[in-house]
């Protein structure tokens, strides 16, 4: 891979590479970079605040489109502009803007200087603006705000003029160099904080805001003096470079580590590009009477209404995510100034009935006078979306079906997580903010590096940091927990937790964080060491050291039976699931089964709403002591050896399908015959073969070993997994698919004759090839199922289909269907032989390096892969029921219960997805919402 390294100071849109040491690649793959043609003649590039609005998001991003729609509604908004994301992908594909670029934004700065009545960094009254990412998608890891931009030697002398207010006029210049030199100039951020700190600590300051304005004065210095030595180039002056180089970076971090990472993990298309908003300044740093602060229309980690957010005066916006200093709640605001404080409850109030959701909002209060910055319908935990959703429908602003679609089942599986134990002692050593709720227990690390690297070792770990920054992204994304002793619900670290789904405690005010020695010290003196285990409770806030014990959420109980949702002391959140969850089942098409393969995972898959089995693997009856009758049956020389095992083997299988039955009563039960490898039934080659070796140098024959051990030999397969298994099994070993037929139609007869029961089964043929194999077996099948029918005087209802798991099943369906009742697509097996991949080997080995380098979006395993996988399966769908129209179709590899997959199902007409026990809600929700979506 080719880079480039790219410097410039004069920085012209179009023409010259940016001022920031950056790194480039020469040529990427598609799927991490657009590839676009140029904006046609005329296609218009940057749009003012006014002429966009919430439905332009793909163009405008989230940000400028939202900004647009309250400059619509009137609201309180800075004048502005934004740059299109189809400048940022003509950026991405060709390493320059569109030439027409440069003079659009001209135009538009120009109208925004006449509207505010000065010039951007205007010596004597400068106009002063901030630039902003903003995707379509809220994304951590694109470029941080910069704020400020405009300030220069000369204008902040105009500044201090204007505002009256020498020290607000050099911290706003400090903060312009700090926030550049990090961002577009990819300095290391600690340098400027580190002699922030020095200062505060040589002035006895507790915070920034108690330094004087010479101290100020002289940090911009040392500030100017950072930037010179990291970069080799003075601070830009020239108001306008400031602007354009701080536009390309924003453009670059687009493709910067952090943001493919969090695309990658959010499913967020990696072509989508940035569009980037030039907003003016309004200063919430001018003294007590301005500040900054950010609010919810209602609790993003519980979903209750009041209000909700984090207010911290004399401050500009980047001070309450960064969580340099602590906030005060929101409702203080009102002590503060009353006014702004009714103002805004106002503006939350339209907001939320204008957008009908949670809304996240940004303000700044200058002087007295409130300013809108941004709205975005809120990211908010699992809990929240359950109970915000159901508190939506009962208010009226939307209905049942956009409830359903505004949950999903990646937030219901987070809900069935575990919690802590309340019943035991527990060693609370802090108290901070619950900002995502959950029960995360883990080693104790202080960097993301070292995160990532116990992690990927199997350990589990909590990332403590004083505050979190972009940074830290793949660091949170390894931890199962993060803990911080700065910031608020509204912090970097509580933002992005909760957009992950991780949980999170901010604020710990009284654990002194220390990342250089990598320790924690609690309010008690007690120290916290690397590699100490603690657990944080995301839903009350509290840390505790050492493991604390985990108990089964309320979603899981009333899942199990256990709690009712109808019940007057019934949890809140459980009754929002179930409101839900029930229209979901009233909605959906699919139906859902479970794998399983004993009556206990059968009764929990039936209490979990599972409507049926849709995979149970009979390889799994065969083993811990019935392993030895099975290899009774591989030695078997004679005729009459095999049907002794057999007939061994028979009792027991059939007695395991009488009590999955009785369970599973009046449902139905897909049963695949034996599939598996038969190596996996003998013992290991190298350790048989010592065994054997040390035997005859004592010379203590075994003659069972000895048989064995060439049993082994004589089947053993340089690539198993696509060998003796499945159909071709039961064709090579006559008897042992009869055997298993004969159990499973007695057990039918004998659940119907005498227990008077329901019985359902279908019978699965695996690993089928071609029509010719499914032929015998089920002519073998039938004969079977004919002669217990007659023994027992009943019918036993039987149906016979096939697993269609290798490429030549799904292309050759239409003549399988001739032969078969009902298909059950295995798409575990299905996608390994598509791909060429070996499962287990594959994982282990390149799959990250795939994932990292974006040849994958998501493990194939993981979410089905529509473009290769998926047409053989649209495929077999339309040649199956073109030969059967009645044909039964269903899928039982774990894609069942995976929610993207659950809706390429339905959308290819299958009749049900079958999935483990614990993943059945999740695939029962995600199948009504792909019925609310209109599928």
């Amino acid at each position: 891979m080719a880079y480039r390294w790219t410097y410039s100071c004069a920085f012209e849109m179009g023409t010259l590479p940016a001022v920031r040491a950056t790194v480039r690649e020469e040529s990427s793959p598609v799927s991490e970079h657009a590839v676009n043609t140029p904006p046609q003649q005329g296609q218009k590039l940057v749009y003012d605040f006014t002429e966009g609005n919430k439905d332009l998001k793909d163009l405008l991003g989230g940000k400028g489109a939202n900004l647009a729609e309250m400059t619509n509604l009137g609201l309180p908004v800075p004048p502005g502009f934004t740059i299109t994301t189809e400048a940022c992908k003509v950026y991405l594909d060709s390493g320059a803007e569109p030439p027409a670029l440069r003079d659009e934004v001209s135009a538009h700065l120009d109208a925004l200087e006449r509207k505010m009545g000065k010039k951007l960094g205007q010596a004597d009254d400068p106009l002063l603006v901030s630039v902003r990412s903003g995707a379509k998608f809220s994304m951590p890891g694109m470029m941080d705000t910069v704020l400020n931009i405009g300030l220069s030697d000369a204008s902040v002398q105009g500044l201090a003029s204007q505002s009256g207010d020498e020290r607000f006029a050099w911290d706003s210049y400090r903060r312009l160099i700090q926030m550049f030199g990090e961002t577009v100039l990819g300095i290391d951020g600690e340098l400027f904080s580190d002699t922030l700190d020095e200062a505060k600590k040589t002035h006895g300051a507790r915070t920034d805001v108690d330094l004087p304005a010479s101290e100020l004065r002289n940090l911009v210095d040392a500030f100017k003096a950072i930037v010179a030595k990291e970069t080799g180039r003075d601070f830009p002056q020239d108001p306008r470079d400031q602007m354009d180089l701080a536009v390309r970076a924003v453009f670059d971090s687009w493709n910067g580590d952090r943001a493919k990472l969090y695309r990658r993990q959010e499913r967020i298309p990696h072509d989508l590009g940035t569009a980037v908003n030039i907003c003016s300044m309004v200063f919430g740093n001018l003294g007590p009477d301005s500040g900054t602060g950010v609010a919810f229309t209602r609790d993003p980690a519980s979903g209750h209404q009041g209000i909700y957010g984090d207010y911290l005066q004399n401050a500009q916006g980047e001070d309450v995510v960064a969580g340099i200093r602590n906030t005060v709640p929101l409702a203080d605001l009102e002590q503060l100034d009353k006014a702004s404080y009714d103002q805004l409850l106002d503006i939350m109030e339209r907001l939320e009935n204008h957008y009908l959701d949670l809304c996240d909002i940004e303000f700044t209060i200058e002087r007295g006078k409130l300013w809108m910055l941004q709205t975005r319908v809120g990211k908010r935990t699992a809990a929240a979306a359950f109970r915000i959703a159901t508190q939506l429908v009962d208010q009226g602003l939307i209905d049942e079906a956009e409830a359903l679609r505004r949950v999903n089942g990646a937030q219901l599986a987070q809900l069935m997580f575990p919690r802590f134990a309340s019943d035991v002692e527990l060693d609370t050593i802090g108290r901070g903010i619950a900002a995502s709720p959950g029960a995360a227990v883990g080693k104790a690390v202080f960097d993301s590096y070292t995160a990532i690297k116990w992690s990927r070792s199997g350990e589990k770990v909590i990332l403590i940091r004083r505050e979190t920054n972009p940074d830290d992204l793949d660091g949170m994304l390894a931890a199962e927990g993060i803990l911080t002793s700065r910031g608020g619900k509204t912090s970097h670290a509580a933002v992005v937790a909760r957009g992950m789904g991780k949980t999170c405690v901010c604020g710990a005010e009284e654990l002194e964080v220390d990342t250089k020695r990598r320790r924690l010290t609690t309010a008690a003196g007690t120290v916290v060491e690397e590699g100490d285990v603690v657990s944080i409770d995301g839903s009350t806030g509290k840390v505790y050291l050492g493991e604390v014990p985990v108990v089964p959420s309320p979603v899981v109980e009333y899942f199990e039976g256990r709690m009712h949702a109808g019940a007057d002391d019934a949890d809140e959140l459980v009754k929002a699931v179930h409101r839900i969850m029930a229209y979901a089942d009233r909605v959906r098409r699919l139906r859902v089964r479970a794998n399983a393969d004993n009556a206990e995972d059968a009764g929990r898959a039936r209490r979990f709403g599972a409507q049926g089995i849709g995979l149970c693997r009979t390889e799994h009856m065969f083993l811990g002591e019935r392993r030895e009758l099975v290899e009774r049956l591989i030695l078997a020389d004679t005729d009459d050896e095999r049907e002794e095992a057999l007939g061994a083997l028979l009792p027991l299988q059939k007695a395991d399908f009488v009590e999955l039955f009785e369970t599973m009563d009046g449902l139905p039960v897909t049963v695949r015959l034996l599939d598996p490898p038969l190596h996996e039934f003998l013992p290991d080659i190298t350790e048989l073969s010592v065994r054997v070796a040390l035997a005859e140098s004592r010379k203590d024959h075994n003659e069972n070993d000895l048989r064995l051990l060439q049993a082994v030999h004589r089947l053993h397969e340089q690539n198993p997994m696509l060998g003796l298994r499945g159909v071709r099994l039961g064709l090579v070993i006559p008897g042992l698919f009869t055997m298993q037929v004969r159990a499973i139609a007695e057990a039918v007869a004998e659940r119907k004759t005498q227990a008077k029961g329901d019985p359902r089964a279908e019978i699965m043929i695996p690993l089928v090839g071609t029509v010719q194999e499914l032929e015998i077996v089920r002519d073998e099948a039938e004969e079977v199922i004919a002669e217990v029918e007659g023994a027992y005087g009943t019918s036993l209802g039987l149906t016979l289909g096939t697993m269609i798991e290798l490429p030549r099943a799904a292309l050759t369906a239409g003549q399988i269907a001739e032969c078969a009742d009902f298909f059950s697509f295995g798409t575990n097996d299905l996608t390994q032989t598509v791909w060429g991949f070996s499962r287990d080997d594959v994982e282990a080995s390149f799959f990250t390096a795939y994932l990292e380098k974006g040849i994958f979006g998501v493990s194939p395993f993981e979410t089905i892969d529509k473009d290769g996988v998926g047409s053989l399966v649209r495929n077999a769908v339309e040649a199956g029921r073109a030969t059967r129209p009645d044909l039964k179709l269903g899928v039982c590899g774990e894609h069942g219960g995976d929610p993207e997959s659950v809706h390429f199902f339905h959308e290819a007409g299958l009749d049900y997805v079958s999935c483990s026990p614990f993943r059945i809600p999740v695939a029962r929700l995600e199948a009504g919402r792909a019925a609310a979506n209109g599928g």
